[in-house]
């Protein structure tokens, strides 16, 4: 089904990190990760184009020999959304446009889970949009997992590391993990860029509450895919072990 506005992936690349150095770079089965990420978004038949966003020479030159277009990025972006920001200005996108905030170490990613997010904007009242799963209530408590809950109507009403909704009785428990993908009518990308960072996002350090508290809703699909992110070395064995099984 063929959407009635253009949407375009970004997809942030910093070579910097802190607990993996070089991350967009390191092989995955031969190939670097953030190739992995760009053929798993380009298999989205709701995404036109997909584009690589990043301050380091070294990333550019390896997405170029590897015909993955890329967007030079000032390096000083204090979060991936100001340099995706950055990136859909230099393409001059229309302001009908939906931006795709792809996280870069998500080889694993399911297009059909792009294909979900963007469907929200189907609906003109729709500026942002993000993804959940159901989440054991074993993990609930893991303050690098953030918890969502949202409304009956699929807008979200708050981002957490703490377990929400706390369950006060001996009632069965319910969470929903976010998913860190984002989609963006352009206006609001610019718009969250131009807002101070909100109380609530530097106490829980989740820059999406800096929507929340200026009023900006955002719609909170559910799904059942699993994201398989690489934060760590470790990581890689697992995500090839995955994109292995996978494949046979």
């Amino acid at each position: 089904m063929t959407l009635p506005f253009p949407c375009v992936a970004i997809i942030p690349a910093r070579y910097g990190s802190t607990r993996f150095p070089g991350k967009p770079l390191v092989p995955i089965l031969g190939r670097p990760m953030f190739w992995h990420t760009v053929q798993r978004t380009r298999a989205c038949s709701h995404i036109q184009d997909t584009y690589l966003a990043t301050d380091d020479r070294r990333i550019a030159d390896a997405a170029a020999s590897l015909d993955v277009p890329v967007i030079m990025t000032s390096p000083d972006h204090p979060s991936g959304t100001d340099r995706i920001l950055e990136a859909a200005q230099n393409l001059n996108l229309s302001d009908q446009t939906v931006v795709v905030n792809v996280q870069g170490d998500e080889p694993c990613l399911s297009p059909l889970l792009l294909s979900q997010l963007v469907q929200p904007f189907q609906e003109p009242d729709t500026q942002v949009s993000t993804a959940a799963r159901w989440l054991a209530p074993d993990q609930a408590a893991d303050p690098n997992v953030v918890k969502v809950v949202r409304a009956h109507t699929g807008l979200a009403l708050y981002f957490s590391r703490s377990p929400i909704p706390h369950v006060r009785d001996d009632k069965p428990a319910h969470f929903l993990a976010h998913i860190g993908l984002y989609a963006f009518r352009l206006p609001v990308l610019r718009q969250f860029h131009d807002l101070q960072a909100s109380p609530l996002e530097q106490m829980e350090k989740l820059e999406q509450l800096r929507l929340l508290e200026a009023g900006i809703p955002i719609h909170v699909v559910l799904t059942e895919h699993q994201c398989y992110g690489v934060d760590r070395p470790e990581d890689v064995a697992k995500v090839e072990a995955y994109l292995r099984k996978e494949r046979s």
